[in-house]
């Protein structure tokens, strides 16, 4: 299977208000959005892309356009990475939504948060990681298991998914900070995924791809067992 980059969007004009933004439309970067964003080219310089995704949302369409724009790529549209459809509370201030009754299932047990006129966490979860899984079986069918792609989405969309990868419940995804522009890092083998990093917010990226391995699985396929002990690091990166 492949390796994917979770790419949270750039600060936002609604981050920056305390509004929770959800599916409104016209919701865009921020000044420290729109620098973050031409960040990502630098960052991510090392790191080839045989594929994006991107939630159809402004927000995140704008996080992609530089790199985009300077490796050329066009990305693929996935409605279903798109924000949690948050319904009766989309445009509200988080302040005010912090004194409703919902906001302490919301904390404490996510899983039981449906919003009213909008879909539940749980419904999230499970399109999230459906889409997450599905394109990357197709992408390193189409482009082989050391592929590495890239999926600009929300932050309680990656919390989910990286819930998922991490065999926790998503009733404990609160636990999990992920901050704008920054990025987690996925890889997914024949039986379980590897979780490379979590809101990195900077630093060297290159480490992430996958070098080839010099033991592999009977048919050639990546190895799905961990290292015992911990990892010693990439060879070719000593």
């Amino acid at each position: 299977m492949g390796t994917v980059i979770l790419l949270r969007h750039g600060r936002s004009t609604a981050n920056g208000a305390g509004v929770l933004a959800g599916r409104a439309s016209g919701v865009g970067l921020d000044d420290t959005g729109r620098a973050q964003a031409e960040a990502l080219v630098p960052r991510l310089a090392d790191v080839p892309l045989a594929e994006v995704l991107t939630s159809p949302l402004l927000r995140c369409r704008q996080t992609l356009a530089p790199l985009l724009k300077a490796r050329e790529l066009t990305p693929r549209t996935e409605t279903r990475l798109s924000e949690v459809d948050y319904g009766e509370w989309t445009g509200a201030k988080l302040a005010d939504l912090a004194r409703l009754p919902l906001w302490k299932v919301v904390q404490a047990q996510p899983s039981a948060a449906v919003f009213p006129g909008g879909e539940g966490l749980a419904q999230m979860q499970a399109r999230a990681v459906g889409a997450m899984r599905e394109h990357d079986a197709r992408i390193a069918e189409e482009h082989g298991e050391h592929a590495v792609w890239l999926a600009c989405t929300h932050g309680d969309v990656i919390k989910a998914v990286l819930a998922d990868a991490l065999g926790q419940h998503l009733d404990l995804f609160q636990r999990t900070v992920v901050e704008p522009a920054s990025v987690s890092v996925i890889r997914y083998t024949e039986t379980r995924p590897f979780v490379l990093r979590m809101n990195e917010c900077g630093g060297d990226l290159s480490g992430i791809v996958p070098s080839k391995p010099k033991r592999r699985r009977r048919g050639g396929r990546l190895s799905s067992d961990a290292d015992v002990g911990g990892a010693t690091g990439r060879k070719d990166r000593a």
